[in-house]
């Protein structure tokens, strides 16, 4: 079993920057592919940012490409979102999943899933 906890989510202006962790519980945190997905109101759950067991790749949405940056760091347990260049577009509840599969975009494949943090973006 594993929990995910999203943290650092909130409100920016356009242009603003935010830092999302995710904290896992799993002892083989390192075993798992990460990924970041969001659900902006009134549309389904999209991915945002996967990334393999090793960080050694990553896959964007196009949406986010060059402006969001996917990170891990296994010793610690964490995946990371940063996000520059925020636009009103990407306010959205942002979660953070896991799976056991190679690196993928499909929520489907995903197994463990975190509560969700919360971005703002105002214009």
């Amino acid at each position: 079993q594993m929990q995910l906890v999203e943290s650092g989510g909130g409100s920016v202006q356009t242009g603003g920057s935010l830092n999302l962790t995710c904290s896992a519980s799993a002892r083989y945190f390192s075993g798992f592919t990460m990924g970041w997905f969001r659900r902006a109101p009134g549309k389904e759950r999209e991915f945002v940012a996967t990334i393999s067991l090793r960080g050694g790749q990553t896959h964007y949405a196009d949406s986010v490409q060059g402006r969001f940056a996917i990170s891990r760091d296994n010793a610690k347990g964490k995946a990371y979102l940063q996000m520059n260049n925020l636009k009103p577009d990407d306010t959205a509840v942002y979660y953070c999943a896991a799976t056991g599969a190679l690196i993928s975009s499909h929520k489907e494949q995903y197994r463990y899933w975190g509560q969700g943090t919360q971005v703002i973006v105002s214009s």
